[in-house]
């Protein structure tokens, strides 16, 4: 029995070494140079090589273009490539740090140096999904499904002209190869690293092949927390002939047209791949919370390699404003209700600026929304007067109503004229108390939408134990505190209700806490500060404004 067992581990071995002998000898299998320790370069360029500044991107880009097929270089065209070996390569820059790996030539992960993970604060945030046996971002995607699977399975040779990227050196150049010997196709993959940006270049090469092909940014690339937000969507985008879709298909949907952009988002991250030339936005469902998105771009022998651009990072408006394609769109500040209002929207955009100008002060976002919660009520002491002084009148008149009312509710025409003239005699409005309401929401729910999307909360403390405004209460304070203020503004509202239908609305302050203690803690601050300052502004207006003062005017008896 033992006998057997050393024959079957010595032919088994024989046959594993053999077995790719064989093949080279047949030319079956491309002949291999050693490879070097981390990246192998086909156009090797030194550190040293390689001046700072502006030039060193002109020298990098130079080497690049000599060594790329896609580019026209008949002597690179006809180099052997490096043996690819299962490998990973990580290239970092200031903002990012980022592993390709060889199987497949993709993106294996994306890490945002400069934002913490939530489940972890020693983690920094990954965009790649990395559950799942999906394809990665930069995959490329053909009808043929031989020939995907032999790019999708095979080892690209990975080139990297850097490891690090430093304000010395402002780009930095990743080149992924493959070549299939049998079917003489070849696959290249160039990516620009930037220092100080999320954008990345990315030069796509495909030959041996005339059906057209996809890029695509890979299964909930950019998606960190699928959370089921109250505001903003969650999933897929993408801007084709000028018109924005956002939602996310059942299955799959295909968008032919220009492209201008395609893009994977959550609440504060996303990520967007921008081609040149895309004919047609592909987004598909790949399961519960998981979907892929991609662009098809021009017939790959046409000789031209294909352009795109890849950003994957934080939301932040500055930055996607400056892109000019409409990414800041992706942020929805003009939430309200069951849809987005460009009211809303018009709003939001000048306290968004405002909020942020405040910050540059105080550079605690606690504060600054304390601050601006401040200023929006003092803007609105006048309609904030005119509504409470309505609420009191009414409630001076309010024996009136209801004896009215019970003299003529056999009269519907009678009743509505006595309560006119009644309202008319007082000098009351009866809908006064809820007109400068309905001027405030706009404002209100913009702020309520800034607070709740905007990335620029994130990670940022306040005081005590409130580290991160993003985040609700962890020990649920401020919701508790701001559901007591809210019993207390009841308390001293003027109100028409019957003693039933008052208590009540007692349930509402319950309500409101409950729902608040899953809110960012930035946000309830904002409501608690709102409802301070609404409860001091009854008070100083009942003791100072409305003492000793007739509110409606007598009548003749």
């Amino acid at each position: 029995m033992e006998k057997r067992v050393v024959i079957f581990l010595v032919l088994s071995i024989a046959v594993i070494l053999g077995y790719d002998l064989l093949l080279k000898q047949f030319g079956l299998l491309p002949q291999s140079v050693p490879v070097q320790e981390g990246a192998v370069q086909e156009a090797p360029v030194s550190r040293e090589e390689v001046p700072a500044g502006d030039n060193a991107k002109e020298k990098i880009s130079s080497a690049a273009a000599a060594s790329s097929p896609t580019e026209g270089n008949p002597a690179a065209t006809k180099s052997q490539p490096a043996a690819a070996t299962d490998m990973t390569l990580t290239v970092e820059t200031d903002l990012l740090r980022v592993g390709l790996t060889s199987h497949g030539g993709v993106i294996s992960s994306w890490e945002l140096k400069q934002y913490r993970s939530a489940s972890s604060e020693a983690k920094s945030v990954e965009l790649v999904h990395q559950g799942g046996k999906f394809r990665g971002p930069l995959s490329i995607i053909l009808s043929d499904p031989g020939v995907e699977k032999t790019i999708h399975e095979g080892l690209f040779s990975l080139d990297s002209d850097f490891k690090k990227l430093d304000a010395a050196h402002s780009s930095g150049h990743v080149t992924m190869l493959f070549r299939d010997a049998s079917t003489g196709m070849t696959v290249r993959k160039q990516l620009t690293f930037h220092h100080g940006s999320y954008m990345v270049d990315v030069v796509v090469g495909v030959e041996g092949i005339s059906e057209p092909y996809e890029v695509v940014l890979g299964t909930n690339f950019g998606i960190v927390e699928w959370g089921d937000g109250l505001i903003g969507l969650i999933g897929s985008a993408s801007l084709v002939d000028g018109k924005v879709e956002k939602e996310t298909p059942d299955s799959q949907l295909e968008r032919k047209g220009t492209v201008q952009w395609v893009a994977l988002q959550d609440k504060y991250f996303i990520g967007v791949l921008m081609p040149q030339g895309g004919t047609a936005a592909l987004i598909k469902k790949e399961g519960d919370k998981l979907v892929s998105a991609g662009v098809r771009v021009a017939q790959a022998n046409s000789g031209a390699p294909s352009r795109l651009q890849l950003y994957a990072g934080p939301k932040e408006y500055d930055t996607l404003r400056s892109l000019n394609v409409g990414l800041e769109d992706t942020i929805d500040f003009g939430w309200f209700i069951f849809g987005s209002w460009s009211v809303v929207k018009a709003v939001a955009k000048p306290i968004f600026y405002v909020l942020r100008f405040i910050n540059e002060y105080t550079h605690n976002y606690g504060v600054t929304i304390i601050l601006l919660t401040m200023g929006i009520k003092l803007l609105f002491v006048p309609l904030q007067y005119k509504s409470y002084k309505s609420m009191k009148q009414m409630q001076v008149i309010q024996p009136k109503v209801l004896a009215v009312q019970e003299k003529f509710k056999e009269d519907r025409d009678r009743l509505n004229k006595e309560l006119i003239k009644l309202y008319r005699d007082h000098k009351v409005n009866p809908v006064g108390g809820c007109l400068p309401m309905v001027l405030q929401m706009p404002v209100f729910v913009a702020l309520f939408n800034i607070l709740y999307m905007t990335i620029d909360l994130r990670q940022a403390p306040f005081m005590g134990w409130i580290t991160d405004l993003s985040v609700q209460d962890p020990y649920y304070v401020l919701p508790i505190v701001m559901g007591v203020t809210m019993v207390i503004q009841q308390k001293i509202t003027p109100t028409t209700m019957d003693p039933t239908q008052a208590k009540i609305m007692l349930m509402l302050p319950a309500f409101m806490t409950f729902l608040f203690i899953n809110f960012p803690a930035g946000l309830v601050l904002y409501w608690l500060t709102n409802n301070v300052l609404t409860i001091t502004q009854q008070v100083v207006t009942d003791r100072v404004l409305f003492a000793n003062k007739p509110l409606v005017a007598e009548t003749a008896k």
